[in-house]
């Protein structure tokens, strides 16, 4: 037989108060409602569980035996329930956030990493995809995409500026060939393509010619799955790339790799946080959303 767990818990507030009146006043409903609870208690048990006079209760010898069997059962029930309140309010538990490589490396790691140390109970994984993952299904709490990639359904914070790109190439592969002058050279130049795992097909270069984008397939010999890799294919000569800006501001300032077509290079939206629900996040959650909150 299974009881209604409230219906036990009202009968041991009775017993411990020694009144319905008081037992009433705690639950915050009438007296004769808590009566009514008990006597519907003992009549599925088929036992008597109270004495009732007009001055006092006592405990049968059925009440005292369910009090004994129940009564520590519910206390350990309370003290989880209150142990799972303390997980609500202090920073423990795992985040999982969904975001390519460029945003981990340059907005996600920069921010978080310092956090991280400052919550040694706060486990953090950041898992690398370049699709618009379904973060309920893949078991994310939250994922990072460009502005204009999010879902309307979806709560959005910005974490980031806007991002530039950069074609680049090395000195000595830019000595073997004219440079180009315009985007669409670049369809007879050796380029390092990105084919990304959402997409199939190579990653298209999306540049701006006269106020509209202008996207253009390229070729070549090297074909990456990561936009650091494709770095480094340019470092060693394997033909021009177009990366974020930060990942090669540092080798076009040393000489490694020369910047070309600048005033073409498209600027991109910056990178939004995004989540399914308002509902009360845990502690660690709002750790992470205080560090990645972004000042323009």
């Amino acid at each position: 037989m299974k009881e209604n767990l409230s219906d036990l818990v009202t009968f041991l507030n009775v017993v411990k108060e020694g009144s319905f009146t008081r037992a009433a006043a705690l639950a915050g409903t009438s007296q004769s409602a808590v009566s009514q609870t008990v006597s519907n208690l003992e009549q599925r048990l088929q036992l008597k569980l109270l004495h009732r006079t007009t001055r006092s209760l006592t405990l049968t010898e059925a009440g005292e035996k369910l009090v004994a069997l129940v009564g520590p059962a519910i206390e350990d029930i309370n003290i989880g329930l209150e142990q799972l309140g303390e997980l609500r309010d202090t920073p423990s538990g795992t985040v999982r956030i969904s975001a390519d490589e460029y945003a981990i490396q340059q907005v996600l790691w920069p921010k978080l990493s310092p956090v991280i140390k400052q919550f040694p109970e706060i486990n953090l994984e950041l898992m690398t995809d370049y699709g618009l993952v379904d973060i309920a299904k893949g078991g994310f709490d939250a994922g990072v995409r460009r502005g204009g990639l999010i879902a309307k359904d979806m709560i959005a914070m910005q974490i980031s500026n806007e991002h530039k790109m950069s074609l680049v190439v090395s000195p000595d592969c830019a000595q073997q060939d004219t440079l180009p002058e315009v985007p669409s050279d670049l369809v007879s130049l050796p380029c390092i393509n990105l084919r990304l795992p959402t997409h199939g097909d190579h990653f298209p270069w999306v540049f701006i010619v006269d106020e509209h984008e202008f996207r253009i397939r390229v070729k070549g010999q090297i074909v990456v799955n990561g936009v650091n890799q494709v770095v480094q294919a340019a470092l060693d000569g394997y033909g021009y790339a177009y990366v974020p800006e930060a990942l090669v501001l540092k080798f076009i300032d040393s000489g490694q790799l020369l910047s070309v077509l600048p005033s073409y290079c498209i600027t991109h939206p910056g990178y939004y946080l995004y989540y399914t629900s308002r509902l009360q996040s845990s502690a660690a959650f709002k750790v992470i959303l205080d560090a990645l909150k972004h000042s323009k």
